[in-house]
């Protein structure tokens, strides 16, 4: 690699690593006013146009942090779930933000905790930093590319990371979801000769990934750039990994089709990876 693309790179790592303090911050505030809900009679339930749920907290969080990145990155577009997509057709943007301000909005109704604010930066369909909130546990990673991933809990800050490769013959330790249970996964499962369940809600299945306390993390079903992007930034600069099915990749290039294909998050690939 040329020295003036190394140069180039680690200029606009820096760059990445200097706009997460400002998210974090964003991510805080929007955890605040979703708590403020969270710990009332009322959540303020309604339905949107697909009859997914939609509350109060949903919005207060997403009027935060669009409105912080808007007037810290005027330049940069959002993409938010509760918001208008404003990409068109087959724009492929260098950077712009992927929002979810509340995801495992079944969690929330639920009140288990389970539920995360997701905010990412998407470089060339790359997720190169992402902050991954669970305002109800006490819980936040964030995650640059060629920073690391850190945790942040009670105890305070910690640097986090993927452990040691998935080793075939042990139990392999699945991250899987709290609310959509899968058929195809089961059968995908198959392929692991022992496998041992750790069901979680929203984007704390990646997370689990990243401070190696799950190894793998498959979800055939639909999901969106906005629910997946944050944790995979955070499982990435932990040292893991999001491919599609195939093992290619997952990238976010097109955000007009928010849709992800299947995928399967690897805390470690290793040789699973050579077989598919």
């Amino acid at each position: 690699m040329p020295s003036e693309h190394k140069q180039d790179t680690h200029l606009m790592i820096d760059a990445h690593f200097s706009r997460l303090g400002p998210v974090v911050d964003l991510v805080d505030r929007a955890g605040e006013a979703i708590l403020q809900v969270y710990r009332g009679a009322d959540l303020g339930i309604q339905a949107k146009a697909d009859s997914s749920p939609l509350t109060e907290a949903d919005l207060a969080a997403n009027e935060i942090i669009c409105k912080g990145l808007a007037s810290l990155w005027p330049a940069i577009p959002i993409l938010s779930e509760e918001a208008a997509n404003p990409f068109a057709g087959e724009q492929e943007p260098p950077l712009y933000w992927a929002v979810d301000p509340l995801d495992g909005t079944k969690e929330f109704i639920k009140r288990n905790g389970e539920f995360t604010v997701n905010v990412a930066l998407v470089e060339n369909g790359y997720p190169v930093l992402g902050v991954v909130a669970a305002p109800a546990l006490g819980l936040l990673y964030e995650g640059v590319q060629g920073h690391g991933a850190r945790r942040r809990s009670s105890a305070g800050w910690e640097s986090i990371a993927i452990g040691g490769p998935i080793v075939p013959e042990a139990v392999v330790r699945v991250a899987s979801s709290r609310s959509h249970p899968s058929p195809a996964v089961d059968v995908w499962l198959k392929r692991f000769e022992r496998i041992e369940q750790r069901p979680s809600g929203s984007s704390l299945k990646f997370c689990l990934l990243a401070q190696g306390d799950a190894d793998v993390y498959p979800r055939f079903g639909p999901t969106c750039i906005w629910d997946t992007a944050a944790g995979h930034a955070v499982l990435a600069a932990a040292g893991g990994c999001v491919t599609s099915v195939d093992g290619k990749p997952l990238l976010y290039k097109r955000p007009a089709n928010v849709l992800n294909p299947d995928f399967v998050a690897w805390r470690s690939a290793g040789p699973f990876l050579k077989a598919l």
